[in-house]
């Protein structure tokens, strides 16, 4: 079993899932209702990846003021604080379509902002007030950030990231790593893929040939082609996310005893799921 995508900590299981543990649970749905949160692979451990705010999530197990969680998106499972998480889950109507945005706390872009949210954030809008879109909590956010239809080329989606930091685990403007990147940027275009780089590989048919939008793989390593010549990642190389020729990409990966390509793989654009 994978532990990334498995519903069960060392003592409870999700109903329906293959794992036999003492207590097994229906589980509870909650929301994500800060701007990031680490998703760590144990209670005081590592991160693996981040979610956003507006994030769905099923609490599997509860220990002091930590949940044991599985992303509704993705599947992928692990530990976030307890204060992140809401049961109040009013419906998505759409999602922050920039790189990042701020919330205020008034319809007013001299306010004082409340936070910033990234790239991919869910909201649930109840109306519109000027060029702010008033959330049911309360809090605005400006229009222009925000779409409730999906992006239509997720290349695009990247390359509105150019200069994001690189971290380990990332999924957010703030920071993210190359498969956040990938997984980002198809999201936006309403198609959903796994966290990881394996896991994307895994789960994508091979292609001989290289077409804009193609993931590109790498042991450890994605990055989303451009073209036939030009890919886009989130590189620890340069520590933030860059364009580069596949060519010499592949050339410096294996200098770097980091190889080799493992070729292209691609994502059916036509199976986009339902949006925001």
């Amino acid at each position: 079993m994978d532990r990334r995508l498995t519903p069960a900590t060392d003592r409870v299981a999700l109903r329906g899932s293959s794992v036999d543990r003492p207590v097994i649970t229906d589980g509870t749905p909650m929301r994500v209702v800060l701007p990031l949160v680490d998703l760590d692979r144990e209670p005081d451990g590592c991160r693996d990846r981040q979610l956003l705010f507006g994030a769905d999530v099923t609490v599997i197990e509860r220990r002091h003021d930590r949940a044991f969680v599985q992303a509704a998106a993705d599947g992928y499972c692990g530990w976030v604080p307890m204060a992140a998480l809401s049961a109040e889950m009013p419906a998505i109507t759409h999602r922050i379509s920039a790189p990042a945005t701020h919330l205020y706390p008034r319809a007013t872009m001299k306010e004082h902002e409340i936070s910033s949210l990234s790239l991919g954030s869910r909201l649930s809008v109840a109306g519109i007030d000027g060029g702010f879109a008033r959330l049911v909590s309360g809090q605005f956010v400006p229009v222009q950030h925000i779409s409730e239809t999906p992006a239509p080329d997720p290349a695009a989606v990247a390359l509105s990231l150019l200069g994001t930091p690189y971290l380990w685990g990332g999924n957010s403007r703030g920071g993210i790593d190359c498969s956040g990147l990938a997984q980002a940027a198809f999201a936006a275009c309403g198609v959903t893929i796994p966290g990881d780089s394996d896991l994307q590989q895994a789960a994508l048919p091979e292609v001989p040939d290289i077409r804009r939008n193609d993931l590109l793989f790498w042991p450890g390593h994605v990055a989303i082609a451009l073209d036939a010549q030009t890919m886009v990642h989130a590189t620890a190389f340069r520590m933030a996310v860059i364009t580069e020729g596949i060519a010499e990409a592949v050339a410096r990966i294996d200098a770097a005893g980091e190889g080799p390509f493992r070729g292209a793989r691609r994502v059916a654009l036509d199976r986009a799921t339902a949006f925001p």
